[in-house]
């Protein structure tokens, strides 16, 4: 049987690391780590009185330096598949056992959360307009330059075979959040299968999200790696 193990990069989580852990369906999960990017509030306490596995950063490093922590360990620790989530319960944890479903059955290498249905349904659940336009902008460019056709790029809810993460270059990528565009076109470049499924959404006060510049930061991070990708330098 997989070993399965999701990966929580926290900063500031405290408010809704309970609600997020809740839902994580144990009866398939083997292991939960959670990896503090220091954090300012109580995350790592609550951490601990959930009984997962706790690592700190001595500094706050970074979103995707906080993930390359998180995969690490997870291998380290024998993870067959291993479930990357935000906990901020932004994202539905009840449907983790369908992306590993996906994974174990043979499906997919790469699994990603897709809150994009319809522009309505995306808006209702609390995104904001011009983070739901950005999205569907790179989302277009980024399967353009790959030949893909995601529904969403940008999901802070993925699951990947362990054989992705030890083939792909993970730690060459970036510390700050064009960490996961940039795993996602490494994942295409060694010729991995990647698969999405619908997921909620749900955006509120507690739940975590950059600012309108360091989206716009991200968004120019994300061209600059679609065009890496093309002229053949990721």
């Amino acid at each position: 049987m997989s070993k399965v193990i999701v990966v929580l990069p926290a900063y500031n989580a405290g408010k809704t690391l309970e609600r997020t852990v809740a839902d994580i369906p144990r009866d398939i999960v083997d292991e939960i780590i959670l990896v503090d990017d220091g954090s300012h509030d109580d995350t790592i306490a609550c951490a601990q009185n959930l009984g997962l596995t706790v690592y700190q950063h001595d500094r706050n490093r970074g979103y995707g330096a906080n993930q390359k922590t998180c995969y690490t360990l997870a291998l380290k620790h024998g993870a067959d598949i291993i479930v990357m989530l935000h906990p901020d319960y932004q994202y539905d944890s009840r449907l983790i056992r369908y992306f590993v479903s996906f994974i174990r059955d043979g499906y997919f290498d790469v699994m990603l959360g897709s809150r994009i249905r319809s522009r309505r349904e995306a808006l209702a659940g609390g995104m904001p307009r011009y983070k739901y336009m950005a999205n569907r902008t790179l989302t277009f460019l980024e399967n353009l330059s790959t030949g893909y056709n995601l529904s969403e790029w940008h999901s802070g809810m993925r699951a990947y075979r362990r054989r992705v993460l030890e083939t792909i270059p993970f730690q060459k990528n970036s510390d700050d959040f064009v960490f996961d565009t940039q795993i996602l076109f490494q994942a295409i470049k060694h010729g991995f299968s990647i698969g999405e499924i619908p997921v909620p959404v749900r955006y509120f006060p507690e739940a975590s999200s950059i600012n309108f510049w360091r989206s716009m930061r991200y968004g120019f991070g994300t061209l600059w790696t679609a065009l890496r990708f093309m002229l053949g330098f990721l």
